[in-house]
């Protein structure tokens, strides 16, 4: 193994990866460090959300589709990425929700689930790794067992007696959740707009987060990282089948989501070395022992 410090974030689907921490991840591998997305799913089951894309012959390969997506994304962020081979298991809607679909990721074992990540963590030895909250960020079951497997991977890739078969065991230090979408963030944004005289895209989706129920992680961890948000942007545009470069993720210029919020931001839920926070830097307390 080298010296460079590692960092793993785990996603359920392609284009997560572009939608949380991206910038992070940018200015990471800028300044030297190895940086390795983990797919757990093809995004098999995903809606074609791009109304340019919304063709028979799009849908009809849309698994090959999401991984060429995919690979244009991970070249655009300059990150390593693997995937760990489940299906995509969907969005089920309705009340009440149909069953999920019969082996999808969601319905896996907790052990099936999570055998190839605790195999990457293994091999690729990460420092740090991220993941989503319990609640998966929003309520996706992908994104909930994504969670799952993540914490699972965690703490059983450093123990020699579980997952004997899937490599040489390997404590990762930090195990962050990320916090994409602080209520704080859209009130700066939503300030710095109505300074301008311009109208705030985000505010009827503002008033619909209000009535959910989503959890408020504490952010302990924020790491600017506005010199890369073009390149976070051009990662999601490459996602074409999920991301219309017209719409909603990019209403608001750059420049004002610089001034009012030039971070991304991260909860620690987990560390094994000491930390002072708040934090600036997900390698806090690690970067002198590497």
């Amino acid at each position: 193994m080298s010296d460079r410090l590692r960092l793993m974030a785990v996603h359920a689907h392609p284009d997560d990866e572009s939608s949380k921490g991206a910038a992070t991840m940018a200015r990471y591998v800028n300044e030297g460090a190895e940086v390795l997305v983990v797919t757990l799913t093809g995004g098999e089951r995903g809606s074609i959300l791009n109304p340019a894309m919304d063709r028979p012959e799009v849908l009809a390969n849309i698994g090959e589709i999401r991984r060429k997506e995919m690979e244009e994304a991970r070249r655009i962020l300059g990150v390593r990425q693997e995937f760990a081979g489940f299906i995509d298991s969907g969005l089920p809607e309705g009340d009440p929700p149909p069953p999920l679909p019969e082996g999808c990721f969601a319905v896996q074992p907790l052990e099936v689930a999570s055998e190839p990540l605790v195999r990457m963590v293994r091999e690729f030895r990460p420092h740090v790794m991220l993941t989503y909250d319990e609640q998966g960020g929003y309520p996706h079951p992908d994104h909930i067992m994504c969670h799952k497997v993540s914490v699972e991977a965690f703490d059983a890739a450093a123990d020699p007696t579980r997952y004997p078969g899937a490599g040489e065991p390997w404590q990762t230090l930090k195990l962050y959740y990320h916090v994409s979408f602080p209520r704080e963030r859209f009130e700066a944004i939503a300030k710095i707009l109505t300074d301008r005289g311009l109208e705030n895209p985000f505010a009827e989706w503002m008033e619909r987060m209000e009535k959910r129920d989503y959890p408020q992680w504490e952010i302990t961890t924020r790491v600017r990282c506005d010199d890369y948000f073009e390149t976070r942007d051009r990662a999601l545009i490459a996602h074409a089948t999920q991301i219309d470069p017209n719409g909603f993720w990019f209403a608001v210029p750059n420049d004002v989501q610089r001034e009012a919020w030039p971070t991304e931001d991260f909860h620690l839920a987990r560390s094994m070395v000491d930390t002072e926070l708040p934090e600036d830097d997900l390698f806090a307390g690690i970067r002198d022992t590497v």
